[in-house]
């Protein structure tokens, strides 16, 4: 490959890397090939409906990828849990599949089974790989598969779906514990209570965790063992379906937090073990196990198990029409290390062979089999080493994700929140740090995601305020903490979400400062659900000041959506000035400006901007949002001509800017 990709081009710094940038292209070119000959990767990636429990025209057909296994057995409901004749499989000649044809007769709908697997010097009970329905029981907690083969399945009303996410505004929720009583809500009480919130506060996405079927709920769905079973717990499969097709008819589209990047070490529920051979789905030796994770590392350099997760790609996007994915723990797919303890401070920790190029051209080919199977499809990388082509598109050499994880914003919020006195906040350096990213990159940025608001750490809410949110959070009672964390909340979200180049994320309840932290039922805890649930009554009380927050970032999310493709247009810097800690930029015709100093309120501020007149459309310090008011913001600001640049057609907008304030004016056609 001589041609000079187009990451290259874009980045100069790059150039000394062109042969392992250009070498893991062709790897991807290669594979593709390999896999999908003159066909395409969509063409490959049906693993789904070869494999697994299907209801033909004849009966029923299963079929399992074993290749250790000496004698599978299906048993269940259907024969009393006994290794019967007829129900044993047969090897596929020159394979390691194995297949069953059954009569219509031999099982129905709702019927539990396993698999009883032999293989040299052993034997065990074990859940399909490809099994798409997975339940528990409720006194012996037993997962076993389930036959779903519903008389009336669901129909989608919404057949396509073409998101309008011009920004993509994200709304990250987990099922189980988006109800306000201590239990595991449904789907159904989701697509009842939830989606309706989420349309009304202007979030056009809803990113979901925990979907794929996990035997500890407490794992918060990142150790998976059954990857295409829906989880159980919240329901039907159908109802997700239908969660979906509602989400797509309010206008909302629907991504799946995805887990490839590692799995459940149980061998009966998950993959661990499947057929005696520890391996068939992993890596050998000491690269199996994640030495943090406590789970299992894929073989990403198998077929077998690039046709499994592609595959399981394919089926979530087709059968129950997800909208994209965010693939979590990419960097501990891209390193060797799993990136821990690695500094990441130059362009060579990127590319000095200590990198997994198996999973780097799995990702490249996932992305590449997303967007054939649906062109309009998002993908979100969680990423934190900053590997450079991650977000660019595979044909400029990148790995073809659509957006990466902004990490480092929170990383920054909670260090200056912590390590800083108010005073000591620079906004030079926190306009560097929420619009330092690759240009040739979209980026998803957000203050806190679910990572911020797990046991052992805290929200910004709750580093801002911390105890006195008990005492001092009702309307009218406030004292100078939660008077303090109630305007930063506000300034730090608009300014994290007003520099997005790609989209802004929020972790549902932190729009409006949820309290506490999130705790899962754990035997610590006498397997409570009462730090497992969002609190909607707060937000929901007219008394209380969440009421302030959610009420602001409703505004700000409407307000940056009613700039179409706000996150394609230049950030400009108007000014800053770390002494009096004031930050002023304009995107389009907006402009914003920023007081952070804890103290001082400035009287006629003054900022070159273009010439005009300006309307105030979001203020933090109103008194609907929890401020003191102490603007008219009813009172149009028109600039003043200054000689000195009027061949730049600028003018000075003079301001009062309260101190511990934000303030975003129009500038009027």
């Amino acid at each position: 490959m001589d041609e000079v990709l187009n990451i290259i081009k874009n980045d100069p710094w790059l150039a000394p890397y062109q042969d392992a940038i250009t070498g893991r292209h062709q790897h991807a070119i290669d594979k593709e090939k390999e896999l999908a000959g003159k066909k395409t990767l969509s063409d490959f990636a049906t693993g789904h409906l070869y494999f697994g429990l299907h209801h033909t025209d004849k009966g029923w057909t299963f079929r399992e990828w074993a290749p250790n296994a000496t004698a599978i057995y299906l048993i269940g409901d259907f024969n009393d849990w006994t290794e019967s004749p007829k129900f044993k499989l047969k090897k596929v000649k020159n394979s390691g599949n194995w297949e069953i044809n059954l009569p219509e007769k031999a099982m129905k709908h709702g019927d539990l089974y396993k698999l009883k697997v032999y293989w040299e010097g052993g034997c065990g009970e074990r859940i399909p790989a490809w099994a798409t329905r997975v339940v528990q029981d409720d006194n012996t907690k037993i997962f076993s598969a389930q036959v779903w083969n519903p008389s009336k399945p669901y129909k989608f009303k919404k057949k396509v779906f073409t998101p309008n996410v011009s920004p993509l505004m994200i709304y990250e929720c987990h099922i189980g514990m988006a109800q306000d009583a201590e239990k595991v809500g449904t789907y159904n009480e989701f697509r009842e209570n939830i989606l309706p919130r989420v349309v009304k506060d202007g979030y056009n996405c809803i990113q979901i965790m925990a979907i794929q079927e996990h035997p500890y709920y407490g794992s918060f769905g990142y150790h998976v063992s059954s990857f295409f079973a829906p989880s159980s717990r919240f329901g039907t499969p159908d109802e997700l379906k239908q969660l979906i097709d509602t989400a797509h008819q309010m206008g909302l589209a629907v991504i799946m937090d995805i887990v490839h990047s590692h799995a459940v070490k149980n061998e009966v529920e998950g993959l661990g073990n499947f057929a005696g051979d520890p391996c068939q789905y992993f890596y050998q030796g000491d690269r199996r196990e994640h030495p943090a994770w406590d789970s299992l590392c894929f073989d990403y350099g198998k077929n077998e198990v690039l046709h499994f997760l592609l595959s399981n790609c394919k089926y979530w996007l087709e059968e129950f029409h997800f909208d994209g994915f965010r693939f979590d723990g990419v960097t501990s797919m891209l390193y060797y290390s799993h990136g821990l303890g690695e500094a990441f401070c130059s362009y060579e920790d990127y590319f000095n062979g200590h990198q997994d190029d198996n999973a780097i051209c799995y990702l490249t080919l996932a992305n590449k089999l997303i967007h054939q199977v649906n062109p309009r499809a998002i993908t979100i990388a969680e990423e934190v080493s900053g590997m450079p082509g991650l977000a660019a598109p595979f044909d400029d050499g990148g790995y073809g994700f659509d957006y990466r994880m902004a990490m480092n914003i929170p990383d920054y919020w909670i260090k200056i929140i912590k390590e800083r006195k108010d005073e000591d906040w620079k906004p030079s350096s926190m306009f560097w740090e929420v619009t330092n990213r690759r240009k040739d990159e979209k980026t998803i940025s957000y203050c806190e995601s679910h990572d911020q608001a797990l046991v052992g750490d805290k929200t910004i809410i709750f580093r801002l305020i911390d105890a006195d949110m008990y005492w001092h959070f009702r309307k009218g009672d406030e004292n100078g903490v939660a008077e303090r964390g109630i305007a930063l909340h506000k300034m730090i979200r608009l300014l994290t979400a007003s520099t997005i180049n790609g989209g802004y994320l929020n972790f549902m309840g932190n729009e409006f400062g949820h309290p506490e932290w999130i705790d899962f039922p754990r035997e610590g805890n006498g397997w409570s659900y009462k730090y497992a649930r969002r609190q909607w009554h707060l937000v929901d009380d007219p008394s209380l000041c969440y009421q302030y927050l959610g009420d602001f970032d409703s505004a700000m999310v409407h307000l940056i959506e009613s700039v179409k493709n706000i996150q394609k247009t230049d950030v400009i810097e108007v000014w800053h000035n770390d002494g009096d800690q004031v930050l002023a930029y304009r995107r389009k015709d907006l402009v914003f400006v920023f007081n952070f100093n804890p103290t001082r309120s400035f009287t006629d501020y003054g900022f070159l901007v273009p010439r005009g007149e300006y309307h105030v459309v979001l203020n933090t310090d109103n008194k609907a949002f929890g401020g003191f008011g102490f603007s008219d913001d009813s009172i149009p600001h028109f600039t003043c001509a200054d000689p000195l640049y009027a061949k730049d057609k600028k003018e000075w907008l003079k301001l009062y800017i309260p101190a511990r304030s934000a303030v975003v004016l129009k500038r009027q056609k």
